[in-house]
């Protein structure tokens, strides 16, 4: 078995390799690598030299990101190739491996157009350099500033894509330290070597993985923070310095008939990438009887093959034998009173080498309030409930995208200015739809940014 790969701190002076490590399994129990973990001092004094930091021209930052995200799809970074680090990946989370290699070109596509995305989100008076003759006081100009100097991602492990995101607070000349998630750090860690091989300095972004007392020394450190997972987002949910990310709860209405059109695009938005991005929809809203639904939904996922994530025909998760049951027991505690049309003998089937592949779930209510509806779990799992036009927009609230297929241009126009929905896809788009530098969650910069009047 050959050596586990070590996984340093890439802190402000360098590499460091701490005596204190986290060991990396895969999904079989196999250590795979070992993860350094930085002592709640190191934190503090890295961001420290990160707040200390020169900041380099924007269009240099901008050149700096794209050449970055070549590297990260394309080069050898810490001693492992694009194909290393897609094995070790697909290995440890349980992704599978055409969704990882999927991922790696979605980085590059959002480092190479991340301009793309701060020049979207700038106010157009800012953007416009604000220039306005005002009165005897003098030229009134608008800028847009950042809120602080020193950003903090505690990031995600669901998926690797997820990644991307903050690649625009370095755009916009922020200083960051990312924390990896145990569940996936080869991501973070590749991409911020990247950036540093790109020419963005050592103290300008770090990889400061971290116990539970240092992330708290990170967050509190550091001038804004973005986290993600249910923990961390509810601990920092009223805190106005952190953009807490918890579960997406993405959705599917689908108002009137025929929705057997749209089964392919519902089949899409549930099971793409294996179910295990925010972007998936887990809850099928559908205005009748939603049996059919549900049944011909139950037909297509159950077509879906358990493999072992690293095989190019994975589809579905796959997580360690232990975890997978877990997972599996959460759900039956959720599914009282629920039709179980996929799903009815468990979850989990065991691929004979102490890992499972997560098998779908398809499970019908009788209205669009019950309870276990809200249930997110990292494969395809869905709710699918009857919908009518008395039930209005109330069920479809607190929704990260939602994808609607419906004339009802007054039920359209609700949905759009809802506050607590994120995106809204019009028609027959999956909730997975996305383009490089159009945001599934809104703009980082919108958190990150703010605009300011100078008077001369």
């Amino acid at each position: 078995m050959p050596d586990p790969v070590q996984l340093d701190v890439l802190g402000p002076r360098g590499a460091f390799r701490a005596v204190t490590r986290r060991r990396i399994d895969d999904v079989t129990g196999s250590s795979v690598a070992e993860l350094s973990l930085a002592p709640q001092v190191f934190v503090s004094r890295a961001l420290s030299a990160l707040r200390q930091a020169s900041v380099p021209p924007a269009d240099e930052r901008i050149a700096m990101l794209a050449r970055a995200g070549h590297l990260f799809a394309t080069s050898t970074l810490c001693g492992l190739s694009p194909a290393d680090y897609q094995w070790l990946t697909c290995r440890v989370s349980g992704v599978p491996i055409a969704a990882v290699r999927r991922a790696t070109q979605w980085i590059q596509t959002c480092a190479e157009h991340v301009e793309r995305a701060v020049t979207d989100a700038c106010p157009r008076a800012a953007a416009d350099n604000g220039a306005r003759t005002g009165s005897e006081l003098g030229i009134r100009r608008v800028t847009w500033a950042r809120r602080g100097d020193v950003l903090a991602v505690c990031a995600a492990g669901n998926h690797p894509a997820v990644q991307s995101q903050w690649l625009e607070a370095a755009a916009l000349g922020y200083r960051v330290a990312v924390r990896p998630s145990w569940q996936e750090p080869f991501t973070p860690h590749r991409l911020v070597a990247a950036l540093r091989a790109a020419g963005f300095g050592a103290d300008q972004v770090n990889l400061l993985p971290t116990d539970s007392d240092g992330v708290d020394a990170l967050i509190h450190g550091a001038d804004l923070a973005v986290v993600y997972g249910a923990d961390l987002a509810g601990r920092y949910a009223t805190d106005r310095t952190v953009a807490a990310h918890g579960a997406g709860r993405s959705k599917v209405l689908l108002a009137g008939d025929g929705w057997r059109d749209h089964l392919d695009m519902v089949v899409r938005s549930v099971a793409h990438d294996g179910g295990t991005a925010c972007v998936n929809a887990t809850t099928v809203l559908v205005e009748g009887d939603p049996a059919p639904l549900a049944e011909a939904l139950a037909a297509r996922l159950a077509e879906l093959p358990s493999l072992p994530p690293q095989d190019d025909r994975a589809v579905l998760p796959v997580r360690s034998l232990a975890s997978a049951r877990v997972i599996e027991q959460y759900l039956l505690r959720h599914v009282q009173g629920a039709r179980i049309w996929l799903g009815s003998d468990g979850v989990v089937d065991e691929l004979g080498d102490g890992s499972a592949a997560l098998r779908p779930a398809v499970l019908q209510v009788d209205r669009a309030g019950a309870a276990g509806i809200g249930v997110e779990l990292p494969f395809p799992c869905v709710w699918v409930a009857p919908w009518s036009r008395a039930d209005g927009s109330g069920p479809l609230r607190d929704t990260l995208v939602l994808t609607v297929v419906t004339d009802d241009e007054e039920l359209i126009d609700r949905l759009v200015v809802e506050p607590s929905i994120g995106n809204v896809h019009i028609g027959s788009h999956p909730t997975c739809a996305m383009e490089a530098g159009i945001p599934p969650d809104g703009y980082l910069a919108d958190f990150l940014m703010r605009g300011r009047v100078v008077l001369r």
